[in-house]
């Protein structure tokens, strides 16, 4: 299904959006601002969190957006919020945070009011931080807003600052061994704007971490690697997975309902004045030419390629599976 066609902003538009980050990017801080960052254990570090957002198979407005806390070091789900959104600003390269942070904000100013007691320590999100055209990635963006410690957890390198995807690229990623092994993603421009990261011993492709906001770089990547039982930090993945759940089963009892509205009701044998075709189809739809409106199925979507270049593309990856248990039993 052909995803929904989304008119790019007018020029003004696109221009507000640049002097919004540049104004809000004087606010990043990039350096550890709390205790737990400055010990070699993170001792202090209890709660986690990780957003994500899911988009309905076939549309590129109707999402699910998600917000999960997890125990640190068990890695364990203590909060889960997902809600179903519907984005109005169109995808646009380097502008991801117009389009989706507003919902995440909202999240976790939901926390804030219901359960303060779970508000994370700090943020992983599904994008970049100061890994970006600008300087002001998604994690940055998400992270001032919040005034929450955030890290930017890429799938895919932003080819940015002279950063390329080539063959030199290729081979620093052969050269990475183990789980927790890094090389510099360093620009054009002589700044470290991230770290490649072999998360998992298992794992072929690296993630891309940059700093989001109220944390160095060496701590972030150093966090993400602790978070990781797969090749996707965990408090990302999970919300990842409890997005795409959340779809399926909104969708479903969506369908459901619709399906028994349309349900004929029965009506006593013989009763006068019904008409011949009484609770049967349309006879075109017999032939298979009915064009009575059908429910969409339950399901997620990949991003747009441009978005999953910004490294923040939903994909089956095969160090993202096995979900968990609950999910795997029979509903």
């Amino acid at each position: 299904m052909a995803l929904e066609a989304a008119a790019r902003p007018p020029e003004e538009t696109l221009l507000l959006w640049e002097r919004e980050q540049a104004r809000l990017k004087t606010r990043v801080v990039a350096r550890d601002t709390e205790a737990w960052q400055r010990d070699p254990t993170f001792s202090g570090l209890q709660r986690v969190g990780g957003l994500d957002v899911s988009f309905v198979n076939g549309e590129s407005s109707r999402a699910c957006a998600s917000l999960v806390v997890l125990s640190y070091p068990e890695l364990k789900v203590v909060y889960e919020d997902s809600r179903m959104v519907r984005l109005k600003a169109p995808y646009v390269s380097g502008f991801l945070a117009f389009r989706e942070v507003p919902f995440l904000v909202e999240l976790v100013q939901r926390l804030q009011e219901k359960e303060p007691d779970f508000m994370p320590q700090v943020l992983l999100v599904d994008g970049n931080g100061v890994l970006h055209q600008r300087g002001f990635g998604v994690a940055c963006h998400l992270g001032v807003l919040t005034d929450l410690p955030c890290i930017g957890v890429a799938k895919k390198l932003l080819q940015v600052d002279g950063l390329e995807n080539n063959s030199l690229h290729k081979e620093k990623i052969v050269l990475l061994q183990a789980g927790g092994d890094t090389f510099p993603l360093m620009g054009n421009s002589g700044t470290v704007l991230g770290m490649a990261l072999k998360s998992h011993d298992r794992s072929t492709k690296p993630l891309y971490v940059s700093v989001g906001h109220r944390i160095s770089l060496e701590v972030a990547v150093r966090l993400t690697h602790h978070c990781c039982r797969f090749r996707i930090p965990e408090p990302i993945r999970q919300a990842d997975i409890r997005s795409r759940e959340y779809i399926r089963r909104t969708l479903s009892q969506r369908q459901e309902r619709s399906q028994k509205e349309q349900k004929p009701k029965a009506c006593p044998k013989g009763s006068p004045g019904l008409p011949a075709n009484q609770g049967r189809p349309p006879k075109d739809c017999d032939r298979g030419s009915c064009t009575e409106p059908k429910d969409p199925q339950p399901g997620f979507q990949e991003q747009p390629k441009d978005r999953q270049l910004e490294g923040t593309g939903h994909h089956e990856d095969s160090d993202l599976w096995p979900p968990p248990a609950w999910l795997q039993s029979p509903r």
